[in-house]
Formats: structure tokens, sequence, C-alpha cells
């Protein structure tokens, strides 16, 4: 899939000269770019802009390496974007198939993907930011009560699966 990531403005080492800043192929600014052109048009279960959750998760870990896979965390599983297509645009194998880890397979039972993930320690860290960002109170505030308690429960079983508790992972 090919999908438009620069942003517009001037860049003074714009080796092309068309005005375009193009990230470096495979860095945090190239990630957020391809998520928010893929996201794009996307919203939550709240009618947010999707792409407010995989920023919010990147805001969650600490790594570069982190970050870059928290922002591309769903753009394989709820987007047109292929892991060949992140390899193509130049992101390092192991950020690739951390990504790969966290995405859900059609059927998949939930102890299958979350032994997945488990088995991958960066996506582990990503996924653990991202069950925090899904439970959130103050996002699941807003949802119907039983849509609430329905999440609730699937994130407190992945937390559960990945050997930790949603309370420990929303923290004090």
């Amino acid at each position: 899939m090919t999908l438009s990531t620069a942003p517009s403005g001037t860049d003074p080492e714009d080796a092309e000269g068309d005005g375009v800043h193009k990230p470096a192929a495979g860095s945090l600014e190239a990630a957020i770019a391809l998520a928010r052109a893929a996201h794009a048009g996307q919203v939550d279960k709240l009618g947010v802009d999707y792409i407010e959750h995989p920023l919010g998760v990147m805001d969650r870990v600490h790594t570069v390496r982190e970050k870059t896979v928290a922002v591309l965390h769903d753009v394989v599983e709820d987007t047109p974007v292929t892991l060949d297509d992140l390899r193509a645009q130049g992101f390092e194998e192991s950020l690739v198939l951390a990504v790969d880890a966290l995405t859900k397979r059609a059927g998949e039972p939930l102890a299958a993907s979350m032994a997945r993930v488990a088995a991958d320690p960066l996506a582990l860290v990503v996924k653990h930011a991202d069950l925090a960002h899904n439970a959130n109170p103050a996002r699941q505030a807003a949802l119907p009560p039983e849509t609430r308690e329905r999440l609730t429960a699937k994130y407190e079983e992945s937390a559960r699966l990945l050997g930790t508790t949603l309370s420990a992972l929303l923290g004090p």
C-alpha cells in the first residue's frame, strides 16, 4: 500500500527541492506520519479520531523503539497497511515483528494472541501500554455500561494472560 505520509511544509534540507519534509525511513517521525495517514477518517467507539489511541499508547512508553511500535500497533490490524509495507518503508525487522505480535488474527482466541504478545518483549511493553490506555477510567466512563463491562472484562483477561492485572497496569 502506498500512502502519502509527509507533512507539508518547507524544509531547508529538502534534497528534492519540492518543499515537503520527508521523515527518515524507519524513523519514529515516519511511523507517526504513516499511522496518521493510515488511520485517517477512522474513529473509535467514542467518535474520537482513531489516531488519538496509538498516540496515547505512544505517550505511555519510553524508548524510541517502544514509541515506534506503539504508534504502529494497530496499522496492520485496522488498515490496508501490511507488514511488508512496514519493511518497505525501512522499519527494522524487530519492530515489524513486534507489530506482527500485536496484530490480532481473525478468529484467534485471546489466549493465543496474548501468548504471541508475551513472547516478544517489545510487544509486551506496548501491549501493557495499550491495555492501560484502552482501560483508562476517563475513556471508559463515556461508554454505555454494557460496553464498558464487556471491554473491562476483556482487558482484565488480557492482563491476566500477560501475567499482570489491569489494576497494576492502570497504576495508582
